[in-house]
């Protein structure tokens, strides 16, 4: 059996879009062995672990059910920038035993990093790179500007680039990469997230929102960071009717702050943070919502997005990074069919506008789910992407 071992900052318990891409992705190829280096956070987490089809190992500094501010404190936030060093170590150890036929980083940074290292080591061996990046590549660059021909050298040393959207290809190209560049995107359980609740289910959870019958909910999945812009949506409630209310799921640093902005702009009644929700149960949520919004000041694919598509419900974003590549606004994209609506980045009055139109067209806005459901369906099903992985990832790079 031949055997790829996998660089990757985090995985589960740990879960975002790359997390949730690779373990789809291995699960649905399985004469392969992947073993996985990554940082271990909490000292409950096992050093070694099989999940799925992935082998995993961990390293790095712990803590014991550590919150999102703790990964930004010492000696936690030390983990990512020692992770290219400690992460080749124990990739040095692993090979003696394994032999891989190949490594893989998820994402350039600190992933890259690792191997880049590895390979200096093992110059034969065949690297993949994945790029999965959600921040803008000017704040990447920025970022990076003291490092910069040492980063340029995590492209170069790639044997092919996996790229989730066609904004990440370019960046490749930019960066020096003149080898093979396949762009796979990211996708969406269909099954998982297109299935019906009975109503209990559902009543159950409204139950616990507290949505009423007249109660229209906005939903967002995503980290609270900066990029997300869930300032802007909160800022957006003062123009609309006081039924229309927002729910937020996940967790991050900019958690007090949003807190803050709720109570500024007098809208505590209509906001929820309901927290870190399993990945499982956000369907249901997403079934008991009206509309899906990150107005995102960048974002490298997107898979909230597909998701909220997959469910039937329509979506209001940005146009930017990745989006552009599954969803299109009638006016800004006349020559395909509309899969979600775009509002100006850092812009609260178009993003209540946006609400307000899907509110009031509602033919319009049945039109625009239909369309985002058959495109998810059609193109970014995990099963048909696990597919191209293999066939135009693994296959060429291992002879299968």
């Amino acid at each position: 059996m031949k055997k790829i071992l996998i660089f990757s900052t985090t995985y589960f318990p740990f879960v975002g879009g790359a997390e949730i891409a690779i373990k789809e992705n291995t699960d649905r190829i399985s004469d392969i062995q992947f073993d996985m280096v990554t940082l271990r956070f909490d000292s409950k987490s096992p050093k070694f672990e099989k999940m799925g089809n992935v082998n995993v190992y961990r390293i790095g500094f712990t803590k014991k059910s550590p919150n999102t501010n703790d990964l930004l404190k010492f000696p936690l936030k030390l983990n990512k920038m020692f992770f290219p060093f400690l992460a080749c170590c124990k990739a040095c150890s692993l090979y003696r035993k394994n032999k891989y036929n190949a490594i893989w980083s998820i994402m350039a940074a600190f992933a890259g990093f690792a191997g880049m290292f590895f390979k200096c080591v093992h110059k034969k061996i065949p690297f993949i790179l994945t790029l999965q990046e959600g921040d803008s590549i000017q704040d990447i660059k920025t970022k990076v500007r003291f490092v910069k021909p040492l980063f340029k050298k995590i492209f170069l040393s790639a044997t092919i680039i996996q790229a989730i959207s066609v904004y990440l290809g370019d960046w490749a190209r930019d960066m020096g990469f003149d080898g093979q560049i396949e762009i796979i995107p990211n996708a969406v359980d269909t099954k998982k997230f297109s299935r019906e609740f009975s109503q209990n289910e559902l009543n159950e959870l409204k139950l616990k929102l507290n949505k009423k019958e007249s109660d229209v909910f906005l939903i967002t999945t995503s980290r609270l960071v900066k990029k997300n812009a869930v300032d802007d949506v909160i800022k957006s409630l003062k123009y609309l009717n006081t039924n229309v209310k927002f729910i937020i799921l996940g967790s991050g640093p900019d958690l007090i702050s949003l807190k803050d902005l709720v109570e500024l702009e007098d809208v505590s009644n209509r906001v929820m943070f309901a927290g870190q929700v399993e990945h499982d149960e956000i369907p249901k949520y997403l079934k008991v919502s009206n509309i899906f919004i990150r107005p995102s000041l960048s974002e490298g694919f997107g898979n909230s997005f597909i998701e909220a598509m997959a469910s039937g419900i329509p979506v209001i974003a940005t146009q930017v990074g990745g989006i552009k590549d599954f969803i299109f606004d009638a006016q800004k994209n006349p020559n395909k069919k509309a899969t979600g609506l775009f509002v100006n980045i850092t812009d609260p009055r178009d993003i209540a506008d946006k609400i307000q139109f899907l509110l009031d067209n509602k033919e319009i806005k049945n039109e625009i789910v239909k369309n985002a459901k058959e495109l998810v369906f059609e193109k970014y099903d995990w099963n048909l992407i696990a597919g191209n992985m293999k066939e135009k990832i693994f296959d060429i790079l291992l002879g299968s």
